[in-house]
């Protein structure tokens, strides 16, 4: 009989357990003649999409980024927006920075004062009264404090009381410096005080003498990055300072990563053990230095403070001057050392399986080296994506018109939170009924059904932004199993493998298979709206929660967390199978549950043991990098390179740790990526092929020794 009408044991066996496939016996790769697949799908998506440039054009039409870049006054108008007024008046000014100490500046997310635009912040101290009367050494001081008026007037000639209840200028003015368009008092430490302008005490313009504290902490609740003012300076600095040193460590990275890629064809049993003893020294060299540090803190100064005793604070360097703190990273690192060990100790057996299939890895990458460049591709596609969902979202947050509301100092008055109009609010019965309220901007919105669903069209730009970025990462994974797979199925390599099985693979998918991607990548994003909704409700309903609804959705996030893990891993693999058949999505998937399931064991030793090898190799990379600019940062090389001079070293640390850690990330998916598809086409070929000269086995000789028991050795055919 023929094999079509006597098909091989190991069909059947594939029929016992579930896999209803039928096997074409003439199956030498990547099927060619496709149809389209999930139509509904794709015609849903590309629905999605144009609603999605649509929702960017309405945004556009209505939005408007200024609102974000530019101050806005008490009237709504921006500050330094040309062609207006304002023009040359970019900077925000408060009246009267006390008010804002109110409890309604938390809760309205603003300061019960009037605020204009000035053309620069005041530079002295000067109350109204003064302006009154002025000596004979300053007789311009009301030319200098009209301009911090609503409107110039010739000459003070009216009452404070009257000024105050008018609300036409400021009763009084301190040295101040723009920060981020804003007047801010001009703080300053002398000798461990706390001085505005070189003077603790002063005039507030209404009889009353203040300190600098009291100011300082009413420009706190006008916004909490005072305090951060001086380290964003610093941080500042220290990007400005290292930026090329930053840039230089990537490319580093990028290199190792690209080499140690390379060298795993050749010395791949060599270098995971360069794998092992590299993380393993780089662990135990942050041991020793925590060791070192926290020895030498001995004696010193509130080194045996606790971080709970000194609390969160901006300046980490605190924190690192506590031998706590070295005693904590000391811990963390020994006991991940000791995992690193045990986990060795327990696969040494397995490691041969990890080598073997690194080496059929690299010789994959090694013909099919182009795949080293699609990460940059996907993040060419991921950047447009995130830049079009920042850019509708700024735009939609920016919608509608100003939108006023009533603000009282003493947060007692009854019409408080209502809309109003600053045009006629003075002449309004409210005005009377409380003495002190404002009718100050307070947001941009509006009436209208677009005003109203801005809210919901903010909820689509983010599902749809979550769909795009699904769509991608799955198109690059159907891409690079398309072309890892041309590999594989090629009898005699590199001779049989197809011209350009990169370009071929994408062409597929992007033709063919639209659909089945977008529907694996909805999936994928719904589960991850709702974890998005958990989040934001646990955040809102933080403070109103019980035990009970705290604990059940405790076990919400984690049963999402836990779906979201296992439909990445099932969307993977069925990625593979729709580049190697061309089914559909939910097909696709059942066949790799079917297909996985079956060798169930291979799948743990190969998935796990691969995974850690290449986790190894990113954390070899990063760690590499990191310690180089550690030792480089704090100025450790002096010999061979002067480092540079700054105010906190964890900066560019972190950045350069970070950055080397994506990098390296990028190089080692597509690795993965060619394992992963590897190991699916050898348990297809197993099922397809006896290993008899009319049925070979595709896989290397090599591996498949190691990874089936069965011989490569022609079967008797079947009489």
């Amino acid at each position: 009989m023929s094999d079509k009408e006597n098909p091989p044991d190991n069909y059947l066996e594939a029929k016992k357990y579930g896999d209803p496939r039928t096997f074409d016996p003439d199956f030498k790769g990547p099927v060619v003649n496709r149809s389209c697949t999930d139509v509904l799908c794709f015609i849903i998506f590309i629905l999605f999409i144009i609603g999605y440039i649509i929702l960017g054009l309405i945004a556009w039409v209505h939005g408007d980024p200024r609102r974000v870049a530019y101050p806005t006054d008490s009237q709504g108008h921006f500050c330094g927006q040309k062609g207006t007024p304002n023009e040359n008046k970019s900077i925000l000014f408060y009246f009267n920075l006390f008010s804002c100490t109110s409890p309604s500046v938390m809760v309205n997310l603003q300061c019960p004062t009037t605020q204009i635009c000035v053309s620069k912040c005041p530079e002295k101290f000067l109350t109204y009264v003064e302006t009154q009367f002025p000596s004979k050494k300053d007789k311009n001081s009301w030319t200098y404090y009209s301009q911090f008026c609503k409107s110039p007037f010739p000459k003070p000639d009216r009452s404070l009381s009257q000024i105050l209840m008018d609300d036409d200028c400021p009763a009084a003015i301190f040295p101040s410096k723009p920060f981020l368009q804003r007047c801010f008092p001009d703080f300053s430490t002398e000798n461990g005080t706390l001085t505005v302008g070189n003077k603790t005490m002063f005039e507030d313009g209404k009889g009353k003498t203040r300190n600098a504290v009291e100011l300082r902490e009413a420009a706190n609740h006008i916004n909490k990055i005072l305090d951060a003012k001086s380290l964003g300076m610093r941080l500042f600095e220290d990007y400005a300072t290292t930026w090329y040193w930053i840039l230089m460590g990537l490319i580093i990275a990028m290199l190792l990563s690209w080499i140690f890629l390379i060298l795993l064809r050749f010395t791949a049993g060599f270098l995971f053990w360069v794998f092992m003893s590299g993380v393993i020294g780089v662990i135990g060299y942050g041991i020793w230095h925590c060791y070192k540090e926290y020895n030498s803190l001995r004696g010193h100064q509130n080194s045996h403070l606790t971080i709970y005793d000194i609390g969160i604070q901006t300046d980490i360097s605190m924190y690192l001057q506590l031998r706590q703190t070295w005693l904590t990273f000391m811990i963390i690192l020994c006991i991940l050392e000791a995992l690193v060990i045990l986990t060795l100790i327990f696969l040494r057996n397995r490691i041969r399986i990890s080598i073997a299939l690194l080496k059929e890895g690299s010789k994959a990458i090694r013909y099919v080296p182009a795949t080293l460049i699609y990460p940059v591709l996907t993040f060419i596609f991921l950047s447009i994506c995130i830049c079009y969902w920042a850019v509708i979202a700024v735009y939609l947050a920016t919608s509608g018109v100003p939108i006023y509301k009533i603000i009282a100092p003493a947060g007692q008055c009854k019409h408080e939170n209502k809309t109003c109009d600053p045009e006629i609010f003075n002449t309004t019965e409210i005005s009377k009924a409380c003495p002190g309220a404002q009718c100050i901007f307070a947001f941009y919105g509006g009436k209208s059904m677009y005003h109203q669903y801005i809210p919901t069209l903010q909820i689509f730009n983010l599902f749809v932004f979550l769909w795009l970025i699904n769509f991608v990462f799955a198109l690059g994974q159907c891409t690079l199993a398309g072309a890892f797979a041309s590999y594989y199925w090629a009898l005699k390599k590199p001779e049989d493998i197809p011209p350009y099985p990169l370009y071929t693979a994408f062409g597929r998918a992007i033709r063919y298979h639209t659909g089945s991607l977008a529907f694996g990548s909805l999936i994928l994003a719904l589960i991850q709206m709702f974890r998005i909704v958990l989040e934001y409700l646990d955040k809102r309903l933080k403070d109103s929660q019980n035990n009970i609804s705290k604990f059940l959705q405790c076990c919400l996030k984690c049963c999402f967390w836990c779906l979201e893990k296992a439909v990445k891993f099932l969307n993977r693999n069925a990625y593979v199978m729709i580049a190697i058949y061309g089914k559909n999505f939910c097909r696709s998937a059942r066949d790799a549950f079917n297909l996985l399931i079956r060798n169930v064991l291979k799948v743990a030793v190969m998935d796990k043991v691969t995974d850690f090898v290449l986790i190894l190799g990113k954390m070899l990379v990063t760690g590499c990098i990191g310690v180089l600019a550690f030792l480089l940062f704090t100025e450790r090389l002096p010999i061979l390179i002067e480092g540079p001079s700054l105010n906190y070293y964890w900066v560019p640390l972190l950045t350069v740790v970070i950055g080397s850690y994506l990098v390296a990330h990028g190089f080692f998916s597509v690795y993965a990526m060619c394992i992963d598809t590897l190991f699916i086409c050898f348990c297809e070929d197993l099922e397809r092929n006896d290993g008899s000269t009319e049925k070979p086995y595709f896989i290397a000789p090599t591996l498949h020794g190691i990874l089936n028991k069965k011989q490569l050795v022609p079967q008797k055919q079947k009489e």
